[in-house]
Order: structure tokens, then C-alpha cells, then sequence
């Protein structure tokens, strides 16, 4: 019997694959990542490919795949498929959303403190000669204790960012598509409110909803303006969901107190301008980088591919269309 053939397009760890897709033939990049032109080439004769998040599957691409039944991405968010092309040819779509809850919600806390108590500012500062004096009341900074933390996109990841909050005593308000449970509104002590109440209201706005054209430059110019000049903004969503240049002039002209940031709008490349600013945090994009969750998420899209070319219905499908 012919081996089903999967095409794993960057070097993300094998052991979910081997351990679940042992009769499987993977192809595997011997560096980082296939070029555009070896992907075209190895996915002819494969029956699915694992993408990951942040990396472009082109339709090109997906045309060269003479039989191509499955994408199975590596990550939650999968903007970087074109889906809606995917379904037309009958492609199933997977993500693997649920190892990446906890650890993108716990660098959001991590900005979070960061950000209110200058730990980045005051890091770099001590690192240069004569760039810091020590006093009681100098380098002072803003506790979290006491203040309102406003979450935007009330999914898993801001509700495991809102457990993490009220461990450190802030208030909890949200901002959701649909407005979550009662029952889960009273676990996290969450109250839910309109954008521009959590906007003008919140110390804290943590942004967790999925890049879509709905939510692209959702927080933009009006918005940072509702902001009061003491909050900060910390996005380990996807970058476009903040209009980057308006967000830095509201940084620069004091509009509001600082960002943490995990995610840009033109990744890798980051804006000058933040490279200067004392009150921003910046991360290369490591929300859900971690040894332990690098590991995890390649057993979750192994075993989606296993359940889907063994006539299960996988856990994560995002198009679910196909399946019918």
C-alpha cells in the first residue's frame, strides 16, 4: 500500500509527527525552511502539508499540489492561508489553537508588568554607564494592583489572561463578538462592555481577537484618542489589528502612557520609531515560544491529520464546509 506523503514546510519539531504518523513519509526541510520553488516541487504527490503561522502558503503554491487533501497549520491563527481558496478545491484547513492559550497569555501578562514597571526601560538603563541614578523616589513606575484591565477578544486566550489579572488584583472588563457566559462572566469577575467604554475606561487594553478584515486597524487613530493618557496597549494578537503609525504618534505626542508589543503590522521588520521609545516593550513575536509548546502543538496537528485520513472528524477544522 502506498505511503500518504506529508510536506512539513519549516523545521518545527518532528517528534508528534513520528510518534503519530509513523507509516506516514514526511518531507522535511534539512534547513530552516523550503524556498518557494522546492515547495512547489515536493507538494505535487503530497497528500497534506503542515504551514505555520506567519509564513505564506500561496495559491501558487496550493496549485502545484496535484493531490493535496489537508492544510494542517501549525498555529492559531492561519491568516497566512488563503482558506476561502483552499475550500473551492475541497482542501480541509486545521489550526492547532489550544497549546497556544496559556503561553500567549502569560507573555501578555509578562508585557503587561513589564511595561507598568519600566522592567524594560530600567533593564536597558543599567546596562549604560551614567544612564540611571538610584533614590526612593526616582525611576518610579504604576503598579497593577487596583487597576482596570480591559480585554479585547474574551476567547481562550483572554480568558486565560484574565485568570493571570485577577491573581495580581485588577478589574476585569471585555469586549467580545458575543458576550461569553454568565457563568464564565462570574469565574473571572468580567464585566462586559462596549469598545469605547473599555477604551476610555481601561489602564490596561490587552488586544487577543484573530487577524479577519473585520478586526484589521481596529484600534487606530479614534481609538487610541479614547485611551486615557496613563494606559497602555499590549497586543500579542497579529500586528494589523493596531494601525502602527497611529499608534506611534499617540506615543509620541503622550496619548497614551506605552505599549508592549509581541506583533508588528510588516514582520520581521519593526518601525524605527519604537526602537527609540523608553516606554515600549518589544518582543520578536514569542507568544507561544516555548520548548514545551513548540513540542505540544506538533502532536495536536499530527493528530489532526491522523483523525481526518482515518475518517474522523478532526478537533480543529476551519472550514468546516469541506467536511460535508
Amino acid at each position: 500500500m502506498k505511503k500518504h506523503k506529508l510536506l512539513i514546510m519549516l523545521a518545527i519539531p518532528q517528534e508528534g509527527f513520528n510518534a503519530i504518523l509513523p507509516d506516514w513519509e514526511l518531507v522535511y526541510p534539512e534547513n530552516e525552511a523550503f524556498t518557494q520553488e522546492e515547495l512547489k516541487e515536493k507538494i505535487a504527490d503530497c497528500d497534506a502539508v503542515v504551514t505555520v503561522y506567519g509564513h505564506k502558503l500561496t495559491n501558487e503554491v496550493i496549485d502545484a499540489a496535484l493531490q493535496l487533501k489537508m492544510i494542517a497549520n501549525f498555529g492559531a491563527g492561519f491568516d497566512n492561508i488563503d482558506v476561502s481558496y483552499a475550500t473551492s478545491k475541497g482542501i480541509l484547513v486545521t489550526n492547532s489553537p489550544d497549546p497556544v492559550t496559556e503561553p500567549t497569555a502569560e507573555l501578555a501578562m509578562g508585557l503587561m508588568i513589564s511595561v507598568a514597571r519600566r522592567m524594560g526601560e530600567m533593564n536597558n538603563r543599567l546596562r549604560t554607564k551614567g544612564e540611571i541614578t538610584w533614590g526612593v523616589m526616582r525611576n518610579l513606575s504604576t503598579t497593577l494592583v487596583g487597576k482596570r484591565l480591559g480585554i479585547v477578544g474574551m476567547g481562550a486566550i483572554g480568558k486565560a489572561l484574565a485568570r493571570r489579572a485577577i491573581a495580581s488584583g485588577m478589574e476585569i472588563v471585555y469586549h467580545n463578538r458575543t458576550r461569553v457566559d454568565e457563568a464564565v462572566e462570574a469565574e473571572l469577575k468580567a464585566t462586559y462592555v462596549s469598545m469605547e467604554e473599555l477604551l476610555k475606561t481601561a489602564d490596561v487594553v490587552s488586544l487577543n481577537m484573530p487577524l479577519t478584515p473585520e478586526t484589521k486597524h481596529l484600534i487606530s487613530k479614534p481609538q487610541l484618542e479614547w485611551m486615557k493618557p496613563s494606559a497602555y496597549l499590549i497586543n500579542t494578537a497579529r500586528g494589523p489589528v493596531v494601525d502602527e503609525q497611529a499608534l506611534i504618534e499617540a506615543l509620541k505626542n503622550d496619548e497614551i502612557a506605552g505599549a508592549g508589543l509581541d506583533v508588528y503590522e510588516e514582520e520581521p521588520n519593526i518601525p524605527a520609531a519604537y526602537l527609540d521609545m523608553h516606554n515600549v516593550v518589544l518582543m520578536p513575536h514569542l507568544g507561544t515560544a516555548t520548548h514545551e509548546t513548540r513540542k505540544e502543538m506538533s502532536v495536536v496537528v499530527a493528530q489532526n491529520i491522523q483523525d481526518y485520513f482515518s475518517g474522523k472528524v478532526p478537533n480543529n477544522p476551519v472550514n468546516k464546509t469541506v467536511l460535508s
